[in-house]
């Protein structure tokens, strides 16, 4: 908003340098965005938040400026003349609708001359960008740019019985407003009406019908106070936006309305010439306003800030902003002025909250002069729970084996949500995914019950812009329904994908795959402590024959596999509950080798296809023999020499004694033991 310095300076005495009126404005909240010269004025281009109509006028900024500075505050003053014809015998006013209108207030001047503006009113208003038009609208804007009240003068020759009233809009009534646009008016719209039809928008804009014309002798002045979410609906269901409707949106003072129409009326007389009739029509709710009070402990503003604030100052600066305060030593009772009602919201006891108070004397003793420090504490930080540490070691092993953290929304598309597994079986509350009710777009239309669908695009975005490799994880609830709750269950998962190649033909060139993938995921659950069993599994989404379970204790508790989908090369994807992976054993246990020698023995047998690796591997450790320290798959083997269905597995066994040397005889004999049975649960039947 534009602020004319030399209009400011008509309420309050300022220095000479307005860059200092700048930089103290922009201190106390008033942002000063920037400083124009013109015509021997300097124009203030000032950032008035939407908490402060009270400072969207020159008035206002006027108060703001005299705290400032210690200077006083000049309030213009409404000079009336009046005659001696009562304005309750010449126009009526009538509320309706007193939620809509609280208070209205009306004066009427008879015999004015409609002309041209004197020269100071239109240099006034030519500063600040606005178009003069008439002595009397001109007035009524130069009051809304003084002291923040809107205005409309009504020619009252065209008001129907001289009479208006504040209603709701009729079904199907139209108007057409003074920008020339026939306006159709919905029922709940707040309208001033006159004996016949509507002659204005309430807060928003006046009628054509009943405009200021050349021709007009009497007018009829409003000065009134409407509902905010009234003004609101009624600007946003027409399109508009006007100077009015601006400041009602936000709150205006409701105690200014019989001030700003006097003096709109004393200036109109003077300019204009007529005669302002005797009285004011003043139509108000009971108990309007409300009166906010509230209490500063002083004690508490020392403590709050972390800085010793002189009590006298904190007086003045109250006081010069218009709040009364009783001083009753160390805690004051303060009453909020009308002008600041709608920026001090009420606490549920009807008092208002001490640190709106607070920051009312902080602004002004200034941020820059608070000691920058952190304040104390007492006691120590709580320790961490379990769930962080996991999610702190989660991140730390995959961050070490290369893989990049990232962030997606929660929602994806209904498509995206079914493309993939579920960690849930798909039976009772689980079926459907929770749909949003206003989606930001088609694209994000439910809540995620897997964090691999978003993971994915996200892989495939780095891929189509050339990115050789991606690996990638996140740790992120996802959503299901809770059957007799209004709120989801919302577990946390881990998800991973990886695809592409790393490294280079100079230095270990590596296509990422399924083993890499499943590499990763064991490594993670040997770091905290778990062990994880893979299955093979035939999933939505994925390769058949490159997807697998994992199971913990033989339950399931996550994924892995290849994408089907392939879109440049091939991508990888795992998704575990990362509730699953609490709890694990993860003590350091330091053996010493043994100083004896070991003894090696290969083992390579036919089974059938479907038998998992996992189920052989438990099986070893179930039967292990004594002094049997290791044993790994060293080869899988299916094609020629194989039978179909069947496949050959080639096992090295590790045999080393901490106490002696082994013979190969007992090795030998421990060996064929192990073997007899490996053949006798797994070998192939034919």
């Amino acid at each position: 908003m534009l602020f004319s310095r030399k209009w400011l300076s008509d309420y309050v005495e300022l220095p000479a340098d307005p860059q200092e009126d700048q930089r103290r404005l922009t201190a106390v909240g008033l942002a000063v965005e920037g400083l124009e010269e013109r015509e021997g004025d300097t124009l203030f281009d000032i950032d008035v938040t939407t908490n402060r109509p009270d400072c969207m006028n020159h008035l206002g900024i006027a108060r703001e400026l005299a705290v400032i500075y210690g200077r006083t505050l000049d309030r213009p003053q409404a000079r009336l003349q009046e005659g001696a014809e009562r304005v309750e015998d010449a126009a009526a006013v009538d509320i309706e609708d007193w939620e809509g209108c609280p208070r209205f207030v009306a004066r009427v001047v008879r015999g004015v001359r409609i002309g041209p503006s004197p020269d100071w009113l239109r240099e006034r208003l030519e500063a600040i960008g606005l178009r003069p038009i008439n002595n009397v609208v001109d007035v009524t804007n130069f009051i809304l740019w003084e002291m923040g009240q809107p205005l409309h003068a009504y020619d009252l020759a065209k008001l129907g019985g001289s009479r208006l009233l504040v209603r709701r809009a009729r079904e199907g009534e139209t108007l057409v407003t003074l920008d020339g646009a026939e306006r159709k008016l919905d029922p709940g719209m707040l309208v001033i009406a006159d004996a016949e039809r509507a002659v204005g928008l309430a807060g928003v804009m006046g009628g054509a019908d009943s405009e200021v014309t050349d021709a007009t002798t009497d007018i009829l002045i409003e000065g009134a106070h409407f509902n905010r979410k009234h003004v609101r609906a009624t600007a946003r269901g027409l399109g508009m936006h006007t100077d009015a409707s601006h400041r009602f949106e936000r709150g205006t003072d409701p105690e200014l309305c019989l001030e700003a129409v006097s003096r709109a009326a004393a200036l109109i007389a003077q300019i204009a010439g007529g005669t302002v009739l005797a009285g004011a029509i003043d139509r108000r709710r009971k108990n309007f306003p409300p009166v906010l009070q509230g209490r500063l402990d002083l004690g508490r503003l020392d403590a709050f800030a972390g800085a010793s604030i002189p009590k006298e100052d904190a007086q003045r600066w109250l006081t010069g902003l218009g709040f009364e305060v009783k001083n009753g030593g160390g805690v004051w009772d303060v009453t909020v002025p009308s002008w600041r009602l709608f920026d001090f919201q009420p606490r549920p006891d009807g008092t208002v909250y001490e640190q709106d108070l607070f920051e009312e004397v902080l602004r002004h003793f200034g941020f820059d002069n608070i000691p920058a420090a952190l304040p104390g504490l007492p006691g120590s930080d709580a320790p961490r729970t379990p769930r962080q540490i996991l999610r702190e070691k989660v991140r730390d092993h995959l961050a070490a084996s290369g893989y990049a953290e990232t962030v997606h929304f929660a929602f994806q598309s209904e498509e995206m949500d079914t493309a993939f597994p579920s960690l849930r079986p798909n039976s009772g509350s689980n079926t459907k995914p929770l749909r949003l009710a206003n989606p930001l777009s088609d694209r994000y239309t439910v809540m995620r019950r897997s964090l691999v669908p978003n993971m994915v695009e996200t892989a495939r975005f780095n891929q189509r812009r050339g990115l050789p490799a991606v690996r990638l994880f996140e740790i992120a609830t996802v959503f299901y329904e809770s059957p007799g709750s209004d709120v989801p269950d919302q577990p946390e998962h881990l998800g991973l994908v990886c695809g592409g190649h790393v490294g280079n033909p100079w230095n270990r060139e590596l296509d990422l795959d399924f083993f890499d993938l499943k590499g990763v995921v064991e490594s993670l659950a040997g770091a905290v402590g778990v062990r994880l069993d893979f299955r093979p599994a035939n999933l939505p989404g994925l390769l058949e024959g490159s997807a697998a379970e994992l199971l913990r204790s033989g339950r399931p508790v996550g994924y892995l596999g290849r994408i089907a989908q392939e879109e440049g090369y091939p991508l990888f994807a795992a998704e575990i509950a990362l509730a699953e992976l609490e709890g694990g054993d993860v003590s350091l246990q330091v053996e010493a080798s043994s100083r004896f020698p070991s003894i090696d023995a290969d083992l390579t047998f036919t089974h059938s296809v479907d038998t998992p690796w996992a189920e052989i591997d438990r099986t070893i450790a179930e039967l292990r023999p004594p002094d049997l320290v290791s044993w790994e798959m060293t080869v899988r083997y299916q094609g020629p020499g194989v039978p179909e269905g069947a496949a050959n597995t080639t096992i090295h066994f590790l045999y080393n004694s901490p106490e002696r040397s082994l013979t190969q005889e007992e090795v030998n004999e421990r060996q064929l033991a192990l073997t007899a049975e490996l053949q006798r649960r797994f070998g192939w039947k034919g």
